[in-house]
């Protein structure tokens, strides 16, 4: 019967309708989700877009954010280096775009009144060059970046032979000394350089001062960058607090002059080192400053003077899988590069087939020694259907990192050259006739 309900069967009810509001709710949720995933996608594609490099494209350079830091007084917590506006007027920025790149120096920057380049320059020893198979070798440079490189060497090369051109003509730097017996302050006003050499292919130069106090070296200034003079006038007062009479006579003023470079490391010129202790009346003339002019003196004389220093390395040729292991030991004997007597050396080498560098290598650093240990193995792979190291050349550069300046080569060695004589021609002649048989010496670093 219609009416009647089944003892054994299901009991059935009717299901609740979804309401509009719980259909809507879902459809706008699927919806954001599906526009989050888009996002998502799309912003990493741009941001894999722009990190790439392409064969033909370069990273732009970027110069390092650099935070200003106060400079405090070693005797004294509540006291500041304080640096006096200068009174020739608003500083001029330096060489970078837009002029609103912050001035290397620390001062602010001011409007630009010359053409910018946009030119880039790619990275220089962001990472080590990837091996080359040991059956095929390419003779071509491996990548953009040693293009760069050897771009780079030639233009220190040629700024090497000005500066030993000018070695003799370098400038002079002078400043004025006050010292404040009643505030334990002394005052320090870089004044002006006078006939600066002028750095690369311009005949000009962008200067500026770089100041500290020895042996503390915890207070350290800069002047502004002049841009394309070798005469600038800075007249700007630097004053350290918390030095009494008696610490005085320690502390000597070490003045480096640099070139400002936008795509590279800046340049140095040169520097002057005055012991106070050497100036007479310093103390004596509270209301009168002394106005001292020196010469400046070029880092490379440090080097003739103290020597090059020597260099151990171990090397062992395998001919039947063409590869030739470089093991670089440790130096001893280095010069003081540092004003603190002391050096941040590192090695590089390069492998040269027919004359034309194939591969490059370089140690890590070793920070505030004069006796390095390296103990780094390298394996350079030689060109199959060569005869054996005929045409291999093995250049090794030790060079002192400096975080502002252009690395300076202390000193060179050259393995299997034509001009190769003493230690080094007997070692490479050893390696050769000795193979597998891993062979160790020391040899002298020359310019």
């Amino acid at each position: 019967m219609v009416g009647r309900v089944l003892e054994d069967g299901p009991l059935i009810r009717p299901v609740d309708s979804v309401s509009t509001a719980t259909l809507v709710g879902l459809c706008i949720g699927a919806v954001i989700l599906v526009c989050m995933a888009v996002a998502t996608w799309w912003l990493c594609r741009r941001r894999r877009g722009h990190t790439k490099l392409g064969p033909d494209k370069s990273l732009a350079f970027r110069p390092p954010h650099r935070k200003p830091t106060a400079v405090k007084s070693p005797g004294s917590t509540s006291h500041y280096l304080k640096k006096s506006p200068s009174p020739t007027g608003p500083a001029k920025s330096p060489p970078g775009s837009g002029g609103n790149t912050p001035s290397p120096t620390g001062s602010q920057p001011s409007q630009q009144t010359n053409n910018q380049s946009s030119q880039a320059r790619s990275p220089q020893g962001a990472s080590t060059p990837a091996q080359t198979p040991p059956g095929e070798i390419t003779l071509t440079i491996e990548n953009e970046r040693d293009k760069a490189e050897l771009e780079n060497n030639e233009k220190a090369d040629n700024g090497n032979v000005n500066q030993d051109s000018n070695k003799d003509c370098l400038g002079q730097l002078e400043f004025r000394l006050r010292y404040r017996s009643e505030q334990n302050a002394l005052v320090v006003t870089v004044v002006k350089c006078k006939e600066l050499p002028a750095r690369g292919t311009n005949s000009t130069s962008d200067p500026y001062v770089k100041l500290q106090l020895l042996p503390d070296k915890q207070q350290r200034v800069k002047t502004r960058v002049l841009r394309n003079t070798k005469d600038p006038i800075y007249n700007e007062d630097f004053t350290f607090y918390g030095i009494s009479q008696s610490e005085l006579q320690k502390m000597t003023l070490h003045f480096v002059v640099l070139s400002f470079d936008r795509y590279s490391r800046d340049d140095m010129i040169g520097e002057v080192v005055c012991s106070l202790s050497s100036v007479t009346g310093l103390e004596q003339n509270e209301n009168h400053q002394l106005t001292l002019c020196r010469e400046i003196c070029p880092r490379s004389l440090k080097i003739q003077s103290q020597g090059r220093g020597e260099l151990l390395v171990s090397l062992c040729w395998q001919p039947g899988a063409s590869r030739l292991t470089v093991v670089v030991l440790k130096a001893r004997n280095l010069p003081k590069m540092d004003v603190t007597g002391l050096a941040d050396p590192y090695v590089k080498m390069y492998l040269l087939y027919n004359s034309q560098r194939i591969a490059k290598k370089k140690t890590h650093i070793k920070k505030r020694t004069l006796s390095p240990v390296f103990n780094e193995s390298f394996v350079f792979e030689i060109p199959n259907g060569g005869d054996g190291l005929a045409n291999v050349c093995l250049q090794f550069l030790l060079l002192d990192w400096d975080r502002v300046t252009k690395n300076e080569v202390i000193g060179r060695l050259e393995l299997g050259s034509p001009k190769s004589q003493g230690s080094a021609l007997s070692h490479w002649n050893d390696i050769r006739s000795s193979p597998r048989r891993q062979i160790a010496d020391w040899h002298k670093l020359r310019e």
